[in-house]
């Protein structure tokens, strides 16, 4: 077995706290987004279509299995259980970051063993931008070697970093790193906020490098400030977490900045329900991403993932049916009523 390293401690520790602790943080909007209800749907519910496309890939639904561990051989099972969900339902799934493994190749196992619990999955590699900046497009390859990957995430977490004992504090010359890769890639290139959502100037810059489809990871479910305080034996740096914990674009508020930009978009960040999926896809979306709703689930046991993965698909067929949403091409022209909060920030201009 793989001795531990910084890396993967990092990555065994992040996945105890977020199973055992409390690391939701905010608002993500949707409590302020509702569909505009159609008391004459004119379409059968039992025939209700989920299925939809993603960067020309075909998926049975809109829910994807959003980035959350790997890098640690206690985080094994997990991936496999998530990967055998993607097999099954036809799911979007992504990894957790691969830096563990790419520094130590005996951890690769974390990873590999999601394309070998799910083969015919669409699967997203993941690379912290800050880490494609120093070891290049090399990298980039071995992640998507690692798991035969369809895409790869090109995570954004400067917020973590700031507050992480560990955390690299120089961000210059990502963009530049960030280009190079969308320029040689062999496999589309998705960028990904980690929890403190994606603003229009953003999308716009990081669509201008080449980057296929933006994962807004908006502000309002995880929150990785929280998870460093937690982490953190320095009083000065939980000072630090606790003081950010507010900080963030809302999920709702930066999903309508960034569809603006039009391309596909993956709204991650607080979605706790297929309700939130149908909001996501009809405010712009194209895929509606959740992590902690299906880890923990995924931490007990195989039939406890599914059942929470059918609970979320009873949730989109139905609010589906009441917008009268035959296709998830009709959801994403349902109509929306924002109201409070949500609605002030997305009016506010720059």
């Amino acid at each position: 077995m793989a001795e531990d390293t910084p890396t993967s401690s990092r990555k065994r520790e992040h996945l105890n706290i977020c199973c055992e602790r409390s690391i939701e943080a905010g608002d993500a909007g949707f409590s302020d987004v509702r569909l505009v209800h159609s008391a004459l749907p004119e379409c059968d519910m039992e025939n209700i279509d989920i299925r939809t496309r993603f960067l020309d890939a075909p998926l049975e639904s809109p829910l994807f299995i959003a980035a959350m561990t790997g890098g640690h051989p206690d985080t094994m099972e997990v991936n496999r259980l998530l990967a055998r969900a993607a097999e099954a339902y036809g799911l979007g799934m992504g990894v957790g970051s691969q830096r563990a493994a790419l520094e130590d190749p005996t951890l690769e196992e974390s990873f590999s063993v999601v394309r070998e619990e799910a083969p015919h999955a669409f699967l997203c590699a993941n690379l912290g931008i800050m880490q494609l900046r120093d070891h290049g497009i090399e990298w980039a390859e071995r992640a998507v070697e690692m798991i035969d990957a369809q895409a790869i995430v090109v995570h954004l977490n400067p917020l973590q970093e700031a507050i992480q004992p560990e955390g690299d504090h120089d961000a210059g010359g990502c963009l530049e790193a960030l280009r190079h890769l969308c320029t040689e890639s062999k496999v589309p290139v998705i960028v990904k906020e980690t929890g403190s959502g994606v603003s229009r100037a953003v999308a716009d810059a990081v669509r201008g490098a080449g980057a296929s489809a933006i994962d807004i990871g908006g502000w309002g479910g995880t929150s990785w400030a929280a998870v460093e305080c937690l982490r953190a034996t320095d009083s000065t740096l939980a000072d630090l977490g606790e003081a950010f914990l507010d900080w963030g674009i809302p999920t709702v508020v930066s999903l309508a900045e960034v569809r603006e930009g039009g391309g596909p978009i993956i709204a991650t960040g607080g979605l706790r329900s297929g309700i939130d999926i149908a909001k996501s896809v009809a405010l712009g979306a194209t895929l509606g991403g959740m992590a902690l709703p299906l880890l923990k689930p995924a931490m007990q046991s195989e039939d406890a993932l599914f059942a929470a993965i059918d609970a979320v698909h009873r949730q989109l067929r139905v609010a589906m049916f009441l917008t009268g949403s035959a296709t998830v091409r009709d959801l994403g022209r349902a109509r929306t009523y924002i109201t409070g909060k949500t609605r002030q920030m997305i009016e506010t201009t720059d």
